[in-house]
């Protein structure tokens, strides 16, 4: 998250949250029309590849382009963290559900922050609140006749955790992932879908905006509602990690009923009617973002969902297409699988939001390859825009020792690139309003494109050489650098570290949409940056294929040694210690209520425990693999009997018990939630 502020615990409906002490604090945003923008919250069966991350950068550049145009912006994502996917592997791992999730959950975390996404909330379908409110409408929809009790016979595939009629197959496996599915027989709650389906066709036929893009709505209609619902089964009995239905201990609440709740909870709904101020504010969302391999499940289960409820449906959901690894869907199991954390370690991560946001069409699948990649950065970043910046502010340098001036010695070639500058947030907005994103993009790159030529055109070499012509240079460079500040602006939503070093390097303070209402508000008299930075270094493709290659052998073979050195280690003999030698160490059960990273220390988190009686500060080296907002509220284990020790200049007053391995570190919780300032033994 990006929004500023340390992380704390805050509460409604007896629950707890996590906020940024800044959100939805400020005197402004009374004052701003809310804009409420999801993503679907990411399953935790592993780590995400770029192809589930572009989501949540193109959410990201979506919200940050709403913020800027005076929305009052809360933006959503998290995790889904139930079902029998996970159970199953949580036992492959030796490790308890929740165990799992938490780890995973962590991965996906710290991978949206890598990618410098500025969500206001992140969810987790394992939270407290969530998992009551799941029961309440669960409990409800049962007493309203809506949910009812049954047997299911099917087939049932495992990993999209979805029943299948035989007619639905493909080729006799799920029509979703193509994998095999299973026969399935269990007593089952079943949600009467057909109640509310006549009225949902009607919604779907007087909002023609609902469902994004349009041939995805015709598929939902004529696949799916034409021919008729079949009764949703919304409880399991076959697995146990799920949230239990109350008021039949043997069923837990099957994961759809779940998972979509995540949209309402998390903003406060409670069940019977007591909303919290962030769901009266905020809902309905104005979009929800969703891999199109969902969207049947959030245009027609959600809403029907929220008709039983007697709450407002979502204004719109957006289905974006997949980004696809050649000609084929990116898969780890595939073993073609791209991470974000790769492209942004070759790249950088302004480069690597580019390249998703840019390349994915708005119907139709994209594609990403390492190659295209390189392409794509050598032809735009560095050639059209990094080239643009870094010759501009040079010439200003080398002409005008950097300071900015504008005579105002216009001539006709001028005013083509002012009337196109201009322009150009008004056909940035419009491609926006129907989340064409990168088409949006694509009309601030026409802008740079045509500054590029306008210096062909203008040739201020030549003019440099001419006294006389001065004032024209002057004017010429200016027109550049107004124009690349427009641009900067613009791009802040899509690329923003870059926009914010264009922005710095022209020494300017006019960043927000108010300053794109007129050309010439590039202040006069400040002095650009002396020398320009190389925003984006053209690219050697094979000298890069080669580094990857030797890069991907070397990563093998240190895995190859870890796991050799780690195999030695559990064989190590342990030196036995003696009863008395144990008892010398404190250990207590203590509440993390607050977390912040070290002032000075990347690899540090300070937190503040409760151990009951009082409330220690201490110090520890996890911020590698948790974030401040991971660990708020986690049950831990305390050595408190410790010698306070200041680390980087801040004081610990003990420590807290982690277990780690070669490849990750984990914090020691507790089972049951026992008091504060219990002693372990």
């Amino acid at each position: 998250m990006n929004k500023g502020g340390n992380t704390k615990l805050s509460s409604f409906g007896g629950g707890f949250f996590l906020y940024k002490e800044d959100m939805n604090m400020c005197k402004e945003c009374k004052n701003k029309k809310p804009y409420y923008i999801t993503t679907a919250i990411t399953y935790t069966s592993g780590r995400p590849h770029i192809g589930n991350t572009y989501e949540i950068i193109l959410t990201d550049a979506i919200a940050r382009y709403k913020r800027q145009q005076g929305f009052d912006v809360f933006f959503q994502t998290g995790t889904d963290e139930h079902g029998q996917k996970i159970e199953e592997k949580a036992k492959e791992a030796g490790v308890t559900p929740k165990e799992f999730v938490d780890k995973v959950a962590g991965i996906v975390r710290k991978n949206f922050d890598m990618m410098n996404t500025s969500y206001d909330y992140f969810v987790r379908t394992t939270d407290d609140y969530h998992e009551k409110q799941v029961q309440k409408i669960f409990k409800k929809l049962y007493e309203q006749g809506d949910i009812y009790k049954s047997t299911y016979e099917g087939l049932y595939c495992t990993p999209c955790e979805s029943f299948w009629t035989e007619s639905q197959l493909i080729d006799g496996k799920c029509p979703d992932c193509g994998r095999p599915v299973e026969k399935a027989s269990e007593e089952a709650y079943f949600f009467n879908l057909q109640k509310y389906a006549p009225r949902l066709i009607k919604h779907i036929e007087d909002h023609p905006e609902f469902i994004q893009p349009e041939s995805r709505k015709n598929e939902m209609i004529n696949n799916f509602l034409k021919p008729g619902l079949q009764d949703l089964c919304v409880s399991r009995t076959s697995f146990k990690w799920g949230i239990p239905v109350d008021f039949d201990p043997g069923h837990v609440v099957y994961v759809w009923i779940d998972a979509l709740s995540n949209y309402i909870t998390s903003l406060g709904f409670d069940a019977d009617g007591n909303h919290g101020e962030l769901y009266q504010k905020y809902w309905p969302a104005d979009v929800h973002i969703i891999g199109k391999d969902i969207l049947r499940f959030h245009t027609i289960y959600w809403p029907i969902m929220l008709m039983a409820l007697g709450e407002p449906l979502p204004k719109q959901v957006f289905g974006h297409p997949w980004l696809l690894v050649g000609d084929g869907k990116m898969s780890k199991s595939k073993g073609n699988a791209i991470y974000a954390d790769e492209l942004v370690h070759y790249f950088g991560v302004d480069a690597v939001r580019y390249f998703v946001l840019h390349e994915m069409p708005f119907a139709q699948d994209g594609t990403i390859t390492w190659d295209l990649v390189v392409e794509r950065i050598n032809s735009d970043l560095a050639n059209v825009l990094g080239n643009l910046v870094n010759r501009t502010i040079s010439m200003q340098n080398k002409y005008f020792n950097g300071v900015i001036s504008n005579p105002l010695e216009q001539e006709d070639i001028d005013k083509e690139l002012i009337a196109l500058a201009l322009d150009t947030p008004k056909r940035v907005e419009k491609k926006m309003e129907t989340l064409h994103v990168g088409e949006a993009i694509d009309e601030i790159f026409t802008l740079l494109k045509r500054c590029n030529k306008y210096i062909d055109e203008t040739t201020p070499w030549v003019l440099g050489k001419d006294e006389a012509k001065k004032d024209r240079l002057a004017t010429v460079l200016y027109n550049l650098l107004e124009c690349i500040r427009i641009s900067a602006v613009l791009l802040s939503s899509y690329m923003p570290e870059t926009a914010e070093k264009i922005l710095e390097e022209l020494s300017t303070s006019e960043r927000d949409a108010k300053s794109l209402k007129e050309f010439g508000m590039l202040e006069c008299g400040h002095t650009v940056e002396g020398k320009p930075e190389i925003l984006f270094a053209r690219i050697d493709a094979k000298e890069f294929m080669e580094t990857l290659e030797a890069d991907r052998k070397k990563e093998e073979k240190a895995a190859k040694k870890a796991d050799k050195k780690e195999a030695k280690k559990e064989d190590a003999p342990v030196e036995q210690i003696g009863i008395e030698d144990f008892t010398k160490v404190e250990l207590k059960v203590g509440t993390i209520i607050s977390a912040e990273k070290h002032p000075k220390a990347d690899r540090l988190l300070v937190e503040q425990i409760d151990l009951g009686e009082e409330t220690r500060q201490i110090v520890s080296g996890i911020a590698a693999s948790f974030s401040p907002e991971d660990v708020v509220g986690k049950k831990v284990i305390v050595v408190t009997n410790l010698k306070p020790v200041k680390l980087r200049g801040v004081e610990s007053q003990g420590m807290i018990l982690c277990a780690s391995n070669a490849d990750d570190l984990d914090i020691v919780t507790i089972v049951k939630d026992l008091p504060n300032g219990t002693k372990v033994s």
